[in-house]
């Protein structure tokens, strides 16, 4: 007997309070699902996607990812027992759900404000978050672990691994699958295949995707554990349709794979649904084997030697149920397969997934109109620098995954033969962009900070080593808010200059970040500036043809009284865009206690301009004191210390950036005022600093 279907209700609009949820309500635990049937978890889940929709619009976050999961999560609750059985949530973009039916649902409106919860799981948070996430891909790994100290320490847990179609792209989830066959592990993996990552999904996996969904049939489970291949049904008006279809081998290809023998009425079919016109008719068992046996080759799951399961309908909660409570006695190696539609329930997201990713707060009021010009983000002025450099022959650009956040979109439209999205793939694209290098091409690899961390031997081994003519163009670099320590962008300083033949700048607004892109472009070998995320401070960029000399600092004030003899003066060098809060804290502590003082923008970590330190030294400086929005061990104030330790120079000086620790979530401004980083934390290390060496 058929298992009914559901249909998750749909929305149009963000709810402004919060809505009716008495059976959500009824929820604090996991546990309280199992209390439910199967007509109340429809329901549930329909609460559950109506109170998304207003605590994300109270809160900002990740959107459409978390819609999509709703049915997916309820039924992966019900069946499992966690916290004892593991579910390890990919990335964390799909988590919300899972933390409102684990205790937190009271909580999420909080999620990425300062002290609220964290945006993606935390295993200090909450003992039902397996896993602290944040990067792709690591899941399938992770989860593999928990399998195997279960087993070593004779439990029965059940694992299992939710992770995206897009995370899949990533390599290490591929390594984990291949070492879960090897270690004969008992794992449970669920691909949650939206065609999606942030972008749309590209590659040879997702066109691998397309075809098991085109083919219309589909390996079920039956009560006995046995697998079936059954016929599945494919709405003509299914979105998905028009992609998997693109994506998939062409109605030509696929018709000439059919054997004659199988008729005309078949090959009219399929030729129907590949031309759009009109779902496929029912095919008798028999037939249907015969396709797939010829058509479609054994599956990339099964041949690595996983049970496959699917694809199923991620939004049909009672046959989800029905998969997962007879899939859960398999042994070994599992994936289970299953389509869900990013955004689902709310239409303007299902309409545009990319768009609604992820979005901001509702507006509490109507903020009136500014005359003033809005500042240019980072990644719109890297956008604007690689359009003007897009004639330039040599370039071409390369981008993990985040066209759209880095600002490459309209240089992909453009030049679409120069643009290369690797999916989630650092490594990969790293080392291509080597390659490029050695081809005689001058590549920009397009990266966020804490994703270049995960590339980092191929920088070295691949690129650097090589002394390889690579521009790295470096996102989101400093504390990055409410997405928390996951994507802070801290280290990036301290594991890039160490390494030999790599130059580093860090520009401190819009205008200096385009030429100081020019400078590291035009560089024959290895070079990376980092910028931050966010709007920069509303400088004009002025594209004149000055040229920025290579490891040359920039002294942007000097106090009347600088040139003066005093026993106290004072030289602060800021690194990147904390320029203008160390310039105006500088500028008030000159005025209120008449010290000279001097403020450099210090525009390039490596090669460090040592001239203008010599230079500040002979002007009779007494205290130093560095500035940078990154980690103190290892950052750029750490080589102002080297060089005056090599130059046997003593005399006070100050590093002002992150101490030893994670910072957490919260608003950028919240971040820096913790690290004192902001205007008044930068007075007030002045001021100590000065006074305690008075003393």
């Amino acid at each position: 007997m058929p298992t009914p279907v559901h249909t998750p209700k749909t929305f149009t609009a963000l709810p402004t309070t919060r809505p009716h949820t008495p059976t959500l309500d009824r929820v604090d635990l996991p546990s309280d699902l199992k209390t439910l049937s199967h007509d109340e978890l429809c329901v549930l889940a329909d609460e559950l996607r109506e109170f998304l929709l207003y605590s994300v619009g109270q809160s900002g976050g990740h959107f459409g990812a978390n819609l999509g999961v709703v049915e997916l999560t309820v039924a992966l609750h019900t069946i499992y027992n966690a916290p004892y059985d593991k579910l390890v949530w990919d990335v964390g973009h799909q988590a919300y759900a899972h933390k409102a039916l684990t205790g937190r649902k009271d909580k999420l409106t909080s999620i990425r404000s300062r002290g609220g919860l964290t945006a993606f799981p935390e295993r200090s948070e909450s003992e039902y978050d397996t896993f602290g996430v944040g990067h792709s891909s690591t899941s399938i790994s992770a989860g593999l672990g928990m399998s195997l100290a279960s087993r070593i320490k004779g439990e029965h847990r059940k694992v299992v691994a939710i992770i995206g179609d897009g995370a899949m792209t990533g390599g290490m989830a591929f390594e984990a699958m291949n070492d879960a066959v090897q270690q004969n592990a008992d794992l449970t993996v669920v691909l949650n295949d939206n065609d999606m990552s942030i972008s749309q999904a590209i590659g040879g996996f997702s066109r691998h995707l397309a075809k098991l969904w085109q083919r219309g049939l589909a390996f079920d489970i039956d009560k006995y554990g046995n697998i079936l291949m059954v016929k599945r049904e494919i709405s003509a008006d299914d979105r998905r349709v028009r992609h998997y279809l693109h994506m998939a081998t062409d109605a030509k290809e696929t018709l000439e794979k059919i054997p004659a023998k199988l008729g005309t009425n078949l090959v009219q079919n399929i030729g129907n649904l590949l031309g759009k016109n009109a779902p496929p008719m029912p095919l008798s068992d028999k037939i249907a084997e015969k396709v797939h046996d010829h058509i479609f080759p054994d599956n990339l799951f099964k041949a690595i030697g996983f049970t496959y399961l699917g694809p199923f309908d991620g939004h049909d909660l009672p046959k989800l149920l029905q998969v997962f409570e007879r899939a859960k006695n398999l042994s070994g190696a599992v994936l289970i397969h299953v389509h869900t539609v990013k955004g689902k329930g709310f239409l303007p997201a299902e309409n545009d997934p990319i768009t609604y990713h992820a979005i901001g707060k509702i507006p509490k009021t109507t903020t009136p109109k500014s005359d003033k010009l809005t500042p240019k983000k980072y990644s719109d002025v890297f956008g604007e620098w690689l359009m003007d450099k897009g004639n330039d022959k040599e370039l071409v650009a390369i981008t993990p995954a985040m066209c759209e956040g880095s600002g490459m979109v309209d240089f992909a439209k453009t030049y679409p033969t120069k643009f290369f999205d690797v999916a989630i793939a650092e490594q990969h694209a790293i080392t291509l962009a080597g390659g490029m290098a050695t081809g005689g091409l001058k590549p920009v690899v397009a990266i966020y900070s804490t994703f270049l961390q995960r590339g980092y031997d191929q920088f070295v081994h691949d690129v650097a080593l090589q002394n390889l003519d690579v521009t790295f163009a470096i996102d989101r670099a400093g504390l990055v808010g409410e997405d928390g320590a996951t994507h802070a962008g801290v280290f990036d300083l301290a594991y890039m200059r160490c390494i030999p033949n790599v130059i580093i700048a860090t520009p401190s607004d819009e205008h200096e970040c385009y030429h100081l892109l020019n400078a590291c472009y035009e560089y024959q070998g290895t070079s990376a500036i980092r910028y931050p995320r966010g709007a920069g401070v509303g400088r004009e960029i002025i594209k004149d043809d000055k040229k920025f000399a290579i490891g040359k600092a920039n002294v942007v004030w000097r106090s009347d009284n600088f040139t003066n003899k005093s026993d106290k003066k004072v030289a602060v060098l800021a690194f990147g865009t904390r320029l203008h809060d160390a310039l105006s804290a500088s500028q008030e502590f000159a005025h209120t206690t008449h010290t000279p003082i001097t403020v450099v923008d210090m525009r390039w970590v490596k090669p460090l301009d040592t001239a203008l330190i010599d230079e500040l030294i002979h002007q009779n400086i007494t205290h130093i004191i560095t500035v940078e929005e990154h980690q103190l061990m290892g950052g750029a104030g750490s080589a102002v210390n080297e060089y005056l330790a090599s130059r046997g120079i003593t005399l006070p000086i100050k590093n002002l950036g992150i101490k030893d620790e994670f910072i957490a979530h919260g608003s950028h401004a919240e971040q820096l005022a913790e690290c004192g980083l902001d205007e008044q934390g930068i007075l007030g290390t002045l001021t100590k600093f000065i006074n305690k060496n008075q003393e």
